[in-house]
């Protein structure tokens, strides 16, 4: 089992070996200055997550159907005008 937590230098010269992990069901997880910046995962994951996401995902139509009713009645504003001169 590799190690699942790489930084960036160690990414780059282990490249072959991050993605052996990958390909074998191991999220790799690269950081960049101590914090987490991408995580390597095997193709067919990513291709399964993007799939769930598009999938999950409202359309148009869903979210104009979602929006707050409204019967079209907006309260008058009592104010004076001013005189405009031209």
């Amino acid at each position: 089992m590799s190690r699942a937590s790489w930084p960036l230098q160690d990414a780059k010269n282990s490249l072959s070996r991050l993605v052996a992990a990958a390909e074998k069901g191991e999220p790799q997880l690269v950081t960049k200055h101590g914090r987490p910046a991408v995580v390597v995962v095997e193709a067919h994951a990513f291709e399964r997550m993007a799939a769930n996401e598009k999938k999950n995902r409202p359309s148009f139509v869903d979210l104009l159907l979602a929006m707050p009713k409204d019967d079209g009645e907006f309260e008058r504003i009592d104010a004076t005008l001013r005189d405009v001169e031209f």
